[in-house]
């Protein structure tokens, strides 16, 4: 009896060990800072100094739409995947609503390429396809890979994406990888690796905007990775704003504003925060929405987010966001709800901005 256990516990140690050496092998580990290969498919003239620039963010949900409720939403449904007819319905949705509203820049959140749940799509290539003509350049970097999640409700390859497209040229990008909680390779395998994707747009008087995009990590209660991730975010601006360098950021922050945490049921409260560490941005930088915005008397036209729960009939809170440098003067914004609320369980923002003019 006692060889036998001692066998089993040998056979259990082997297997044990297997299984992190294959996790070694199929987990991604991304590099600090990683340059980034820019596709341009035609010269265009680079931007002006003093001009307006309108920028768009929104987190596509990888095309997925409005239909179902899968295994990781507020819901918690049974759906682990959509069917190719309405990945195929969102994607011309998408290129839509982007092509009605023609951003100069657009920032796109969950995008994504070779995943098992969108049929191993190339999704931006998709969507390049049909919005080629009005944005030449783009630019994309994961934020989570793997080849294969052992996880039953995914049990297949995971490849999503941040993804920048621009109406003018973009000079070089990078991805720089922000802090995570994934600190081994098992880890890696089942948890995003969020990052930015910061692109440098060329100014005429030989300056440069930097665009940045990016999707930080959802709450998890005992945990301060959003804090660091924000902490980072906002070292990152404060460097390009000492250096002089105008800059915006946009993205699915899963953050709340001021004031909307009091304002959601209480048993969703434990998704967020009690005091949000967006605060860290919006103490320093102009906001859009701004909080009085999101949280004031016309709080539902701010509304972003509207999670994947059959019990909720539209958006409830704001997620999604744009921050600029002081530099920059908004002259308008908005969150697009209009025939946007069955595309994605985000709505998009655009905001209309005023480049500094040559001093």
């Amino acid at each position: 009896m006692t060889r036998l256990l001692r066998n089993a516990l040998l056979t259990l140690l082997v297997v044990i060990a297997l299984l992190w050496l294959l996790a070694s092998q199929l987990s991604w580990q991304p590099e600090p800072r990683e340059s980034l290969a820019v596709s341009c498919r035609a010269s265009t003239a680079a931007l002006v100094p003093g001009q307006v620039l309108k920028v768009m963010t929104w987190n596509v949900q990888y095309l997925a739409g409005k239909r179902y409720v899968f295994w990781y939403d507020q819901g918690r449904g049974d759906d682990t995947r959509p069917t190719p007819e309405d990945l195929a319905f969102n994607l011309d949705e998408v290129a839509r609503v982007i092509r009605a509203e023609q951003p100069d820049i657009v920032l796109l959140q969950e995008l994504d390429n070779n995943a098992k749940a969108s049929g191993y799509q190339d999704q931006l290539a998709l969507l390049r396809e049909r919005l080629v003509d009005i944005y030449p350049c783009a630019v994309q970097a994961y934020d989570w890979k793997a080849d294969f999640v052992p996880d039953w409700h995914i049990f297949g390859s995971v490849g999503r994406s941040l993804a920048t497209l621009s109406r003018y040229p973009i000079k070089q990008a990078e991805r720089l990888q922000l802090p995570v909680d994934a600190s081994n390779a098992w880890q890696r395998l089942l948890q995003p690796q969020q990052a930015i994707v910061a692109s440098y747009l060329p100014l005429r008087d030989g300056g440069q905007l930097a665009v940045l995009n990016t999707r930080l990590a959802t709450f998890e209660a005992g945990s301060d990775i959003q804090r660091q991730q924000v902490q980072q975010v906002t070292r990152l601006l404060d460097k390009l704003e000492s250096q002089g360098t105008p800059w915006l950021i946009g993205g699915d922050f899963n953050l709340l504003p001021l004031g909307q945490y009091r304002r959601l049921p209480a048993e969703l409260r434990g998704q967020y925060g009690a005091d949000s560490d967006l605060h860290l941005l919006w103490d320093k930088y102009p906001m859009i929405p701004s909080n009085a915005e999101a949280s004031g008397a016309d709080r539902a036209a701010w509304l972003t987010h509207y999670p994947n729960d059959r019990n909720l009939q539209g958006p409830d809170r704001t997620l999604d966001y744009l921050f600029h440098s002081p530099k920059l003067q908004r002259l308008g914004a908005q969150v697009i709800q209009q025939d946007t609320l069955e595309i994605s369980d985000h709505l998009p923002v655009t905001a209309r901005l005023l480049l500094p003019a040559q001093p």
